[in-house]
């Protein structure tokens, strides 16, 4: 079959590497893609959210499958908008409709979801700019830390973690009356602060059925002891130690058959994955948040874990016959380390010169910000270049097989985190 694959970045470029894996793969076409998926497929130069020239794009390669990286088209209506021409109705598409992607799009919708069907999360109440003074008053009756989140997309950045009462005020301030996040933050959802680890569980569904995909913890800050900004994710981590089959069992029971279920009752139509970011809260679990798409960098460690044909996957969510689809999950460890350019999250310069191995031996490079100057030679073009998954039976094996080709890849200023993995090596020991 045909394949178009919508993005850009690290995530996009695992995708396309698994999807070639497989014998069904004919031609897969990416839009836009970088200088990776260029050497293992034909890019296409269009914007995830051009609607119309994504539509051109699955006529004239004659497009059997669309799969979705991305949130953006998916929040913006791209499913609804295929569906509406004849021409493109019955295409198979892996990514949810636009009411479903609400469920990333709006922090606000998938708390009331939660609330609705009863799925374990932080106690919350939602502010718009009318309502200030009701927010500054919560705000005092609150416990500290709070957790302040624009309420619609914000490229990552619209969460804030308040530390004192004076910070939780000010913040809830700028969010809702200065448009500190433009008109994601036009509301604000101000929440209690969990404590615990962080894990993220991703589940692929066709609406009815679905499967659990293998389970991983992402490094979200600049720095090593996790300080710092925050970015879009220093590195990852698959399995984790603490989602045991204990835990698992109640992931699946509270959390992934509620969801489901509720998309289901709700009308709500949902073919794709949901990325449930998690906190472990003394063995239980508490849903962070919802995103309607694989994560990144967790996806570069979790997609080569996975052994049955992911085209297979792929298509069977798209037209609904996930219920006929074997999961087959290597017990193996896959750890990923992302290279950034010097200064992310902040400024920083493109166009430097990258220097790769010709074998990365037990390891895999996917490209993320990368492109080519008219004389082919590769260069930085993203805050989040180049992202490494090394495998390993262990964490210990893996670790050492990503950072072996970690060191051999360079350029002008680039920068990673070294910690990756180590605090659950630590659990281990």
């Amino acid at each position: 079959m045909n394949i178009l694959l919508l993005g850009s970045g690290g995530r996009e470029h695992a995708f396309a590497w698994k999807i070639t894996q497989s014998p069904k793969c004919d031609q897969l076409f990416v839009a836009p893609g970088n200088a990776g998926t260029a050497q293992i497929a034909t890019n296409l130069s269009m914007g995830i959210a051009d609607f119309e020239k994504i539509k051109e794009a699955v006529l004239h390669h004659k497009i059997n499958l669309l799969v979705v990286g991305p949130e953006e088209p998916l929040v913006k209506g791209l499913v609804d908008f295929l569906a509406q021409d004849e021409k493109t109705r019955n295409l198979p598409v892996v990514g949810p409709s636009k009411l479903g992607a609400t469920l990333e799009g709006s922090k606000d919708f998938s708390k009331r979801f939660m609330q609705r069907h009863r799925i374990p999360t932080a106690a919350y109440e939602t502010f718009d700019a009318n309502q200030i003074e009701e927010g500054l008053a919560y705000l005092e009756k609150q416990n500290l830390p709070i957790v302040l989140k624009a309420d619609g997309l914000a490229a990552g950045k619209g969460v804030l973690i308040c530390q004192t009462l004076e910070e939780a005020k000010d913040s809830l301030k700028e969010m809702l009356l200065d448009q500190k996040f433009g008109e994601a933050s036009a509301k604000v959802v101000v929440e209690e602060f969990l404590t615990g680890i962080e894990l993220s569980v991703f589940v692929a569904t066709d609406g009815k059925s679905y499967r659990i995909l293998p389970e991983a913890k992402d490094y979200k800050r600049i720095g090593e002891g996790d300080t710092g900004l925050n970015t879009g994710g220093m590195g990852a981590v698959s399995p984790v130690i603490f989602a045991d089959q204990e835990f698992m069992s109640l992931v699946e029971d509270q959390i992934v058959k509620p969801t489901i279920a509720g998309l289901a009752i709700e009308d709500i139509p949902y073919k794709g994955f949901l990325f449930i970011g998690l906190m472990n809260k003394a063995g239980k679990p508490y849903v962070i948040e919802y995103n309607v798409r694989m994560g990144d960098p967790e996806t570069e460690a979790v997609l080569p874990r996975i052994e049955s044909d992911f085209l297979d996957l792929l298509w069977a969510i798209g037209t609904e016959n996930l219920k006929d689809y074997s999961l087959e999950i290597s017990p193996d460890y896959a750890t990923t380390v992302v290279m950034v350019s010097g200064g992310y999250p902040g400024s920083y310069q493109k166009g430097h010169p990258i220097s790769l191995p010709d074998d990365a031996q037990n390891a895999i490079i996917f490209h993320a910000g990368t492109g080519r100057k008219e004389t082919g030679e590769l260069t930085n073009q993203g805050g989040r270049v180049i992202a490494v998954t090394g495998r390993g039976k262990d964490l210990e094996e893996s670790l050492q097989n990503t950072f072996q080709a970690v060191s051999k890849i360079s350029w002008k200023d680039h920068y990673f985190r070294k910690d990756i993995g180590q605090d659950i090596l630590k659990l281990i020991k």
